[in-house]
């Protein structure tokens, strides 16, 4: 295929059974091996294709794998790079800030650093709301009304307190706000802070890798709505 594609001379090398073709270069088998043992690192690979050959070079799709190739997720990503484009398409005002303890969340993720990257989504998750907070405090048609949340001194009590209020304006909000708000702000954030929680604080819980990869989709939907509000109360 390289070749094919490069119009480079044909290179012939030994294969099994005593039959010659195609070789990669040096550089090239550097970098499949680097990225063969990459996605089986990540579990997107195995080794072996059957009882009879069990080892390497012999390789199968995990299942965890077949669904990325799939694209069964709502929200498909498998790197940072393809995360960041993803979070750059659905919300494009993202704060740098945010995308960049986002990405520290990915990339932990796709080196098996499961509490690391949790801890790193929850303090995203946090910093969207305070953003959001942030944004109230500056306009001058809805400051007063929710001037009590920053007299609150921890981000529970804040997040309780702007929900209490949130909820006596969900009338005067615009459908498209207003939709599913309790789901993708609330819920979404009580799930996220409780791995964060459990993750960042010696409990001896451990999280799963699909667990971890449901939050990093599930922080998706919550900014958006975070990035809403904030255009609303702006």
């Amino acid at each position: 295929m390289f070749e094919r594609r490069e119009s480079r001379p044909r290179e012939r090398g030994y294969q099994g059974g005593g039959t010659f073709g195609p070789s990669l270069s040096a550089n090239d088998r550097g970098r499949f091996l680097e990225v063969f043992w990459t996605l089986f690192r990540e579990g997107i690979i195995t080794l072996g294709l059957n009882d009879a050959d069990r080892e390497f070079p012999f390789f199968r799709v995990t299942e965890f794998g077949g669904r990325i190739v799939a694209h069964q997720q709502a929200y498909f990503f498998h790197d940072v790079s393809s995360y960041e484009r993803l979070l750059r398409s659905e919300i494009p005002a993202i704060d740098d800030t945010t995308l960049l303890y986002l990405k520290e969340a990915m990339q932990s993720f796709r080196t098996g650093c499961i509490l690391a990257s949790t801890v790193m989504l929850g303090v995203a998750t946090e910093h969207t709301f305070l953003l959001l907070v942030e944004t109230i405090e500056r306009s001058v048609a809805h400051s007063a009304t929710f001037a009590s949340v920053a007299t609150e001194r921890t981000i529970l009590q804040k997040v309780n307190k702007f929900k209490n209020i949130l909820d006596q304006q969900t009338r005067n909000l615009p459908p498209d706000v207003k939709e599913d708000l309790d789901t993708h702000f609330a819920g979404i954030l009580s799930i996220i802070r409780t791995f964060r929680n459990q993750s960042g604080h010696p409990t001896g819980k451990i999280v799963d890798r699909e667990q971890a990869y449901v939050l990093l989709q599930l922080f998706i939907p919550y900014c958006k709505k975070m990035y809403r509000l904030m255009t609303h109360y702006a």
